[in-house]
């Protein structure tokens, strides 16, 4: 793994140009319920009930319900090592996303 690790700063540190994929998941450790775990946001609604363009169309009001609850959430959360790391990546690299 330590091989791993190595070779990967080695090509970050040539690169001016790193775009990072994650999943909800990453919040996680900070307290985010994920989507679809045991306790997931999925469990009392379909992704189709509050994502999506028809779901705001059909109920507005919920939509904007869990919305404005997941910024409630989020804006009081503690950084995570994964979420320092990334915000670390973004200052070296000049393009990053």
């Amino acid at each position: 793994m330590e091989k791993e690790i190595n070779s990967l700063q080695k090509a970050l540190r040539k690169s001016d140009r790193v775009t990072v994929m994650t999943g909800a998941g990453i919040s996680a450790e900070s307290g985010v319920p994920t989507f679809r775990g045991a306790d997931g946001l999925w469990k009392n609604y379909q992704a189709t009930d509050l994502a999506t363009p028809e779901a705001f169309a059909k109920d507005p009001e919920l939509v904007w319900e869990f919305y404005n609850w997941r910024r409630g959430l989020v804006s009081q959360i503690t950084y995570n090592p994964a979420h320092k790391a990334l915000v670390e990546l973004e200052r070296l690299v000049p393009e990053f996303t």
